[in-house]
């Protein structure tokens, strides 16, 4: 597949603009089977083009015009999308996975299968897809899968049995949609409206679905197993014997005195989502095994030492946080972000004068679709962890367990491995 400079592209948009227009010298775009991975087509009007087949990973289409487009096939994984118009656009077979589309405008979009079909050797048609792609089971399916789509425009799309697991569709218009089959396992549709759209047969299983518009729908045969709603997703902190706020200010007490007065902070099994002040108190060595803080802001706090074993931290802030020596065993942490955070080990002297080391454990959580760019990993213990599709660019995992894990689509950019276990053909980007 050869692959387009930028200074060529522009050009093509050029002759493209003069052909919207109708004036000489115009050019209808059509850019087929060529890889435009990592350029810029942002804020031009690509609208009517054919990119059937092409590669855009990682490129820049933000707020560009690509209405009615074709990228029949096409390759727009880790791309930027964000703001843009695909209103009739040709997405159908399209591999879209961990893609910013956030504000995009997908109205009446065609996401449903699509095949590329060549003649092989021996004379006959086969699937080009099965070729180029190891996963025969989806060849064709469209692949929405961890993207980020807050916002978008969706109206009247047809996805029948199309991939969205995994991906935040939140504050998403999808009405009157043809989403029969489709995969939503995983992804958060929270705020979102699909009134009147089609969800037969369609797999919604783990999905977060707080204050989702269900009215008018066609569900028969639809899969809501373990769907989190606006109901409590565990107990309820407002019907504490013992006020929250006196807990945590227990808790600090506790702290302080190192043990002596006050209560440690238990939230096992609460259901924490609406208390969005929770990052103003110390938090420090508290403890949640199988809480819900779904979507909560964590950025910039301090919860070193603590227990989150099997708590569910989905579409969680963590930015620059210091969660050192914490526990994440088993912990749901998909789309999360944990940029610049520090999750190396901590350091603690005994009373003979000897050291103990405490590092964060998130052995058999779960981090799909995670952001983890130059956070501090040190010695972390990933061992039978999911890190399909996460971000590792540039992060610190110096002697990190990363023995039994999933790494599919992971990327490891400029990261420090060094002395990390590892099992050999670990996939990495």
């Amino acid at each position: 597949m050869a692959h387009l400079a930028q200074d060529e592209v522009d050009r093509i948009a050029e002759k493209h603009h003069l052909y919207l227009i109708g004036k000489n010298g115009g050019a209808r775009a059509i850019i087929k089977f060529k890889n435009l991975s990592g350029l810029n087509l942002s804020n031009k009007d690509f609208s009517h083009a054919d990119f059937t087949g092409s590669c855009f990973i990682g490129a820049n289409l933000s707020n560009g015009n690509f209405s009615s487009a074709t990228f029949f096939a096409c390759d727009l994984r880790r791309s930027n999308l964000e703001q843009a118009k695909f209103i009739r656009a040709d997405f159908r077979g399209a591999f879209v996975a961990g893609a910013n589309l956030t504000g995009a405008d997908l109205k009446s979009a065609d996401l449903r299968e699509g095949r590329i079909m060549e003649k092989s050797a021996e004379g006959y048609l086969k699937d080009r897809l099965s070729r180029d792609r190891s996963d025969d089971a989806a060849v064709a399916r469209t692949v929405f899968a961890g993207a980020r789509m807050t916002a978008t425009n969706m109206a009247s799309v047809r996805a029948m049995n199309a991939d969205f697991s995994d991906a935040d569709l939140s504050n998403v218009t999808i009405q009157g949609a043809d989403l029969r089959d489709v995969n939503m396992e995983g992804a958060n549709l929270s705020h979102s409206d699909l009134t009147g759209s089609d969800l037969r047969g369609a797999n919604f299983k783990n999905s977060i679905m707080k204050n989702t518009n269900l009215q008018g729908i066609e569900k028969s045969g639809t899969n809501f197993e373990n769907v989190v709603t606006e109901n409590p997703a565990g107990l309820e902190f407002l019907k504490m014997e013992v006020p929250l706020v006196e807990q945590l200010n227990s808790h600090a007490t506790w702290l302080v005195s190192k043990g002596k007065e006050g209560t440690r902070l238990d939230l096992s099994n609460y259901d924490m989502r609406d208390f969005e002040e929770l990052k103003s108190y110390t938090l420090t060595a508290m403890k949640a095994i199988g809480a819900n803080f779904l979507n909560q802001d964590f950025s910039d706090i301090q919860i070193q030492s603590a227990v989150f074993d099997e708590s569910d931290f989905r579409d969680c802030n963590f930015k620059k946080s210091d969660v050192r020596g914490s526990s994440f065993k088993s912990a749901r942490l998909s789309r999360c972000d944990f940029s610049g955070a520090n999750l190396a080990p901590l350091m603690f002297n005994n009373p003979d004068g000897t050291k103990r080391i405490l590092p964060v454990n998130m052995s058999g959580a779960t981090l799909r679709y995670s952001v983890l760019r130059n956070a501090k990993l040190a010695g972390i213990r990933l061992k039978g962890a999911d890190l399909s599709f996460a971000d590792f660019t540039g992060a610190d995992l110096r002697k990190a367990d990363l023995t039994d894990a999933k790494t599919n689509g992971a990327i490891f950019a400029g990261a420090d491995l060094e002395g990390a276990l590892m099992d050999d053909g670990l996939e990495m980007l």
